[in-house]
Order: C-alpha cells, then structure tokens, then sequence
C-alpha cells in the first residue's frame, strides 16, 4: 500500500525533500503544511528590499505542487499523536502519516530585554517581515539592527539601501565572531563604517524606553537614540512541537536526530534548522540539503547515505564586502597561519595549514574573494598543497592554477563534485542553465558559478567541440565579431542588424551590447538608440537604490576653480541633493528626481560643465597628484598631462567602464598601476602601465613602455584603447581582456609598439575620428526639445509628480527620493 509521508514545513530544506520525493516517482503520497503556504528562497530575502518582487523569490510556481501530486495544505500544525501517527491542524482537521518529517525550521532569536515587544521593534526572518520594515524605512531616519552575524548584516545592509542611517549593535567584541578572526573582523568593520554604517561593539541591551522612538539602554550605561529596532541576532530551532510529544530534544534547542535524521521516534524525521546532530544545528542551507537527501533515501529505502555532520563554510557579500571563511577559519586545532594584507587595497587573507605544511585546515577572506572556490575544494578534499602555499592567496590567479581532482566538490549548496559536471557535460549539458537542471550546480548561493562555466568551456573544449562565446540566443557571434560585422556593413540601427545577422526580437543583453558598439563606432548621440539602452544610458544618469538619479559632472584632473566649486553648492542647494567627493577626484550629487535632471543640466552647462559619463561604460576619470607644480617630490607635471588625456579621451565608449591616472612620481600618489591604463612620471619622461583594474578582483597594471615623451604616450594609449574596444567581450573590463589575451602583455607590446599586424595607422585614425565627433550627451538633451520629453514624470503633463515621497539621507537636511 502507498505510504503517507507528511512534511511539516515548506521551507528550502522542506522543498529539497519534496523534489527528491517526487523526483523518485514511487508509490508515495505526500503531503506538506506550510505555514506561510509558499516556499521561497530565504537566502536571498534581501533582494527583496531591491526589486520588490515576491515571485522572484519563490523556488515553485503554485501549480508545481499539483502537477507533481503533492498536496500542500496551507497553516500551521499545532499537535503530534505519534500513536495515532496523526498531526492535528490549527483548523481542527487531522492529517494521518506513516512517516512524518519535521522541517520546521527555525524562529528569530529575540534578545531578553525590556521592550522587545514595542510596535516599532522588528524581527528580519520572513517575507511579511521585510514588508513591515520597508514600510516602516519610508518615515524613519535612524534604525539600529542588534546583531553583527551573517543575519545582522544582511538586515543592515537592508535597511542601510533605504538611506536610513543605521546603527549595528553586537554584543561580542567583533563582527561575526563565529566565522572571523580578530584582524578580519576589524577589517570588515573599517569598510563597514566607510559606507556609513555605525558599528557598536561589546554592546548588551538591557531595556528600551521612549513614547516616541526609542532610547536604547546597554548594560555598560551608554545609550542610543534610534527611530526603529530590527532585531536579527541569531535563530531558534522549532521545536516546541516535538517537545510536545515527547521527543527528544538538544539541551541547546534542536530536535535529536541521528546519521538517518531518524528521531527517537523512528517514524519521525527532523532536518535543516529544526535538527540537532551531534549538539549542533546547522543554520547555513547547504547542511540542510545534505540532511534533506540523507531523509529521502531512507524513506525511499534507495540507499545507505548518511549525515556525517557538514562543512560551516561560507562566501557572501555583506553590504558590499566580499566576505569569505572556510573550515577551522578560528584556529581551535594546532596549525601554522599565513597571513596576507594589503590596506591600500582593503583586503585581508588567512590560511590555517597543518604543522607539517601539507593540508589546509581552513581560512578567512575579506575584500576579495577570488581564490575561496579552489581554497574550499582543496580543504574539503584534503588534497596535497603545494610546495609555496603563500602563493594561493598572494596573487588573484594564484588559487586558479591549481588543478583539482574529480572528487573535488565545486558546488557546496548542493554537493556537486567536478567529476559530477563534467559527466553531464559528456552527456550532453552545453550550457549553465542545463548543468542546473542536470545536476543543480550553481542552483544554490551562486558562489561556484564562476568555476562551473570555466569547467565548461575547458570540458567542451577537450572533447573537441568548438566553444564560441556568443552574444545571446538572437546573435550567432560574439561581441567581437559582431563588432567588426557592424563596422562592415556600416549598420546602423539595431533593427537593422538583427534582421541582418540576427534573429528574434532582442533582449536586455544583446541590446544594450549592441548600442555600446553603435556608439564606439560611430559616437552618436546615444539616445538615438535611446529604446536599447540599459536603464542609466537611458536617462544619462546613474539610478540609485529608491528611484533617484545620480548627477556627476566632469572634473578633468580634479582640477576646478573656486567659481565652479561655488556653482556646483549652489545647484546642490537648490535641488536638495547630496554631495559626496569620490576617491575618482569627482563631486557627486545624489538624489536628483528624474524631472529635474534637464534643469540641473541646463545650469551646469551653461557653467561650463559637461558630463562625467559615470553612468556609462566610458572614460570616467583621469585622476591625478599635484606633481612638480606643488609637490616638492613631482618630477613631472602630472596634472597638465591628466586633464590633457582625460579631455582627449572623454566620451569614448567602450566594453566596460575606463579609469586612468596620472602620478607625477614613483611615489605613486593618484595610484596609476590599478587602473585600465596609468601613467607614472619618470626623470626621462613616462611610464605607462595597461590592464589594472581596483574593483572586485583587483589587478596591478603592467608595464607596456616606459621613458616615454607625452606624445608617444598618447598614440600608445590610442592604439590600446581602439584594440581592446574592438576585441573585447561585452563588460569585461580590461584587467580580464589582457589576462585572456594569448601571449599576453608581451603579445601586446609586439602590436602597440612594434605593430606586428600593421594596424596601428588604422587604429591611430578609429581613435581620432571619435575624438572628432565628441558631444556632450547632457547639451544634446538640453537643446533638444523632444529629447527633454522623456524626462518627464508623465508623457502628457510637463509638471513633476507630487505624490513623490521624500526622507532625509543620513545628517543632511535635503531630501532624497524614495
């Protein structure tokens, strides 16, 4: 006879059992309870601060429940005869089972202070709960998130993106305490608080008090005024309906399971947060898939599998921080730490190795990240390091060269080993999106998906299929060919080059690609193709989070007077925006309604001013020190030469986004070598590097010519740019372009300097003619009058929207559109 299997709880880990049960096609009638009655990704809850989409988030469509004979019956369970083997529904209806499992998950831990009731106090935990705080968000000005975990951070890191200044309160003396050591933590702190968050450490609430808003009381006798409180301190494992019924429960919370996740009740199963393995519950997702599948086999009697207990390894961006820790990342067992700094980049690594020098034993990584997918496998699997450890984590390409086994897990959500992808690929899986749906790579946190797609194109490559790196499903070419297509053919549209080479209609990623060749051939107004721009092309600003624009004028060299300066104040003033001056040596002003842009506009170029094209992938900046005209240590003048590049080069479109700099000494102030082409004085004149990049992967411009005079400079600069605007995939910046380039630096050398294809007269003459054709994408707007229509709030009403909704952003007074 069909047995009833009833699964309480419809959660992540809830969802892995249902597809592997149903998965199985036995003679199984499953049920699940839900309470919320979805099952979403609770990873991810964050996003949902972002594009306010429930759906986003859903791991099945409702119907899925349906099709696949489940029956999914929203509410809440609130009893367990386990010798009537039957569960009691808060509707008053039964459910019967011959084998139940417990997926309950966990609550919000709810710190014991007086006040933690009030209405304007919130737990982070669900969907409603984002709701009830984004709503909140739109009148506060000061929120304080108690907790500095993973689960902290995500929730300031929320409330953070909705300009409300935020306050962290940890009661341990450093962030994360169970995955970061003391260095890490501090690091992670220092870039925390340079966004603007407040970090409050070693701090215990005691009460809360206050009609309106709240003082928070510490144990230490400080306080804190805020308008709002998110708790997001920890979890608790569901469990009060197995201590109902008798089961057995961890002294710390947990129902107590063995290797099976049997409970002590044999019919009954417990899993993800809700189980206590050996006195630990696991709170990370991929633990819970592990114990979701070891539950499937033995109901299915499919198998031996067994929990062993699992890895609390972890990779994730917290509030802009790569953030990273893996194995005995704390150093609890004997081992010797080597340990990597760079402050002028931000970045910290730790390795723990064995005392012998042969086994990782674990590590932290904060600011970057690169190398956490090989350092995983290589802990996990126990494989043998090499003979310089240090060189894994002192390079960005060190942890890359190393070749792991089959046996190596790549994708730890779900625990896919490499021999596991390159068996589906063998059978067939071409594709990211099918490696998923054949073996649920990369289906998880995304972390891996970077070594999954290099695995792919390597497999494909070795089995002597051709691996082309097509645009998208409507263009049969990559963007490098499509580039030279285009420039043959002299199109000019993109309906014209889809029907000509193409197929479909287009989408959000050949189009866009498609408008940035437009305008690095041709250097058109770019709202000519304004219909296939991305969102900031579009309305030449930068969208920030809550729907106002970003207004970043040009600043060749950083070098302004003290008229435009006050000009820039005033037009701030005016329009309520915020300014910030950037390490780019730009002053940004936020905050702008996308009404008003034409106007702020207007103002600024009738001062003089151009656009800073910091929403496009062009030239942003040319930064530079004061060199020989103020420092006593320049020995060129090196702020002339960077307002001269960066006026020759403004508006120049290309793959990714460019940045240059210009230092007048070896001191190296304006920091030439992490940019995409930088310019380093020398006695005898100057030094040029290519291919830097300081963003999420840092990269040291390399060395291209040196001893330069300024003229050869420039046609060097000309010819590198054209290349790489030719021959480069579609944003990548040219840190990744020069790595992939065959040959390399030296290769380039041979065509830049000693023209090895013959082609630098024709790039020299590209190069130029976009430098002929230079506008101002701002002034075209401004004197344009149909161009000034699609700024408008509504299409037929020239007047802004009123019903806008505005909030202060930090310490300013201007308001800042929600």
């Amino acid at each position: 006879m069909a047995q009833n299997i009833v699964i309480i709880g419809n959660g992540m880990i809830a969802h892995r059992l249902l597809e592997r049960l149903s998965e199985a096609g036995s003679d199984l009638r499953l049920t699940v309870i839900g309470e919320e009655g979805r099952s979403y990704d609770r990873v991810h809850l964050t996003d949902y601060f972002e594009n306010r989409s429930a759906e986003s988030l859903y791991l099945c469509a409702p119907e899925w429940y349906h099709a696949n004979n489940i029956t999914l019956i929203p509410g809440r369970a609130v009893a367990i005869d386990r010798d009537a083997k039957t569960v009691a529904l808060q509707n008053g209806e039964t459910v019967c089972y011959d084998r139940l499992v417990l997926a309950t998950g966990s609550s919000a831990f709810i710190p014991p202070f007086q006040g933690n009731d009030r209405p304007d106090v919130f737990v982070y935990r669900t969907i409603e709960d984002v709701e009830r705080i984004y709503e909140r968000c739109s009148s506060a000005r000061t929120a304080a998130v108690i907790g500095g975990g993973l689960l902290g951070l995500e929730a300031a890191k929320a409330v953070h993106g909705l300009k409300v200044e935020t306050h962290v309160i940890e009661f341990a003396e450093r962030l994360m305490p169970r995955q970061l050591d003391a260095d890490g933590a501090a690091l992670l702190k220092e870039k925390i608080e340079e966004l603007g968050i407040k970090i409050h450490l070693g701090k215990q609430t005691t009460h809360v008090t206050g009609d309106v808003g709240h003082l928070m009381h510490f144990s230490d006798g400080t306080q804190l005024a805020v308008d709002m409180i998110v708790i997001s301190a920890g979890i608790r494992p569901r469990d009060e309906l197995a201590r109902a019924c008798g089961l057995d429960v961890a002294s710390r919370g947990g129902v107590v399971v063995n290797e099976f996740m049997q409970t002590s009740d044999a019919a009954i199963y417990a899993i993800g947060e809700a189980a206590s393995y050996n006195g630990m519950v696991y709170g990370l997702v991929a633990p819970g898939y592990d114990m979701a599948e070891v539950a499937a086999s033995r109901i299915l009697e499919s198998g031996s599998a067994a929990f062993a207990g699992a890895d609390m390894s972890t990779k994730l961006k917290l509030i802009g921080v790569d953030v990273a820790s893996f194995g005995d990342a704390l150093g609890e067992q004997p081992h010797v730490p080597i340990v990597f700094r760079n402050p002028r980049k931000g970045t910290y690594k730790k390795l723990l190795i064995s005392k012998d020098g042969r086994l990782l034993l674990g590590g932290v990584l904060v600011g970057d990240t690169s190398a956490y997918g090989t350092l995983l496998a290589l802990y996990q699997n126990a494989i043998e390091l090499p003979e310089d450890p240090e060189s894994l984590i002192a390079t960005s390409s060190g942890a890359s060269e190393i070749a792991l086994p089959d046996t190596a897990k790549i994708c730890s959500c779900n625990n896919v080993s490499r021999g596991q992808i390159k068996q589906a690929i063998n059978e067939g899986c071409t594709t990211i999106e099918g490696l998923k749906k054949s073996c649920n790579a990369g289906t998880g946190c995304g972390g891996c998906l970077p070594q999954v797609n290099m695995l792919l194109k390597e497999e494909l490559k070795r089995n002597g299929t051709t691996v082309r790196d097509v645009l998208c499903e409507h263009f049969p070419h990559s963007r490098q060919e499509l580039f030279q297509i285009i420039k043959v053919r002299g199109l000019k549209s993109f309906s014209e080059t889809i029907a000509s080479v193409g197929q479909g209609h287009g989408c959000e990623i050949c189009k866009p690609a498609i408008a940035s060749i437009f305008a690095s051939l041709y250097n058109e107004p770019i709202l000519r193709h304004r219909e296939i721009q991305d969102t900031n092309d579009r309305y030449l600003a930068t969208i920030q989070k809550g729907g106002s624009y970003s207004v970043i004028p040009r600043i060749p060299g950083g070098e302004i007077t003290p008229r435009n300066l006050i000009i820039l104040g005033q037009i701030a003033e005016k329009y309520g925006l915020y300014c910030k001056i950037t390490g780019g040596q730009r002053i940004d002003m936020l905050g702008a309604r996308l009404d008003d842009l034409p106007l702020i506009w207007q103002e600024l170029v009738e001062a003089g001013f151009e656009s800073g094209h910091a929403y496009g992938k062009a030239l942003r900046t040319v930064k530079s020190c004061v060199g020989s005209t103020w420092c006593r240590y320049g020995v060129q003048d090196s702020t002339s030469f960077a307002i001269r590049i960066e006026e020759r080069y403004k508006g120049l479109r290309s793959p990714h986004k460019l940045k240059s700099a210009v230092s007048g000494c070896i001191r190296e102030c304006a920091e030439a070598r992490s940019k995409d082409f930088g310019i380093i004085a020398t006695e005898k004149g100057w030094n040029l590097y290519v291919g830097g990049n300081g963003g999420v992967n840092p990269a040291h411009a390399v060395l291209l010519a040196e001893d330069l005079d300024e003229e050869t400079v420039i046609r060097y600069i000309d010819r590198f740019l054209m290349l790489y605007i030719r021959t480069a995939d579609k944003l990548t910046r040219t840190s990744t372009w020069l790595a992939g380039l065959e040959g390399g630096i030296e290769y380039l050398k041979k065509v830049i300097i000693h023209d090895s294809l013959g082609i630098n007269a024709e790039l020299e003459a590209e190069m130029q003619s976009l430098i002929n054709l230079y506008h101002c994408e701002w002034k075209e707007v401004v004197t344009n009058a149909e161009r000034r229509q699609a700024f408008r709030s509504f299409v037929n009403e020239s007047t802004g929207d009123d019903s806008l909704r505005f909030h202060t952003v930090r310490n300013q007074k201007q308001p800042a559109l929600v």
